[in-house]
């Protein structure tokens, strides 16, 4: 019986090789880095990607990626 090989993206995230299953958008991606809902900046291969784009965007093989998350303070 031949196992199903599950198509992989190679990405960096903040500097950091990961490795997740494709296909993927940022929204995908954002919820399994458990950050949806948190006001984040994203920009990969150095454009920034405007929020309203997160769910259409996918993501490729060797994608770079940066992603701040604002803190509150006081």
């Amino acid at each position: 019986m031949l196992k199903k090989v599950l198509p992989m993206l190679h990405i960096s995230i903040n500097g950091e090789a990961r490795e997740f299953a494709a296909p993927m958008t940022l929204a995908q991606l954002l919820d399994q880095l458990q950050l949806t809902g948190k006001r984040v900046a994203i920009e990969r291969n150095a454009e920034i990607v405007p929020k309203s784009l997160h769910a259409s965007t996918p993501l490729a093989d060797g994608d770079a990626l940066e992603i701040v998350v604002a803190v509150g303070g006081g």
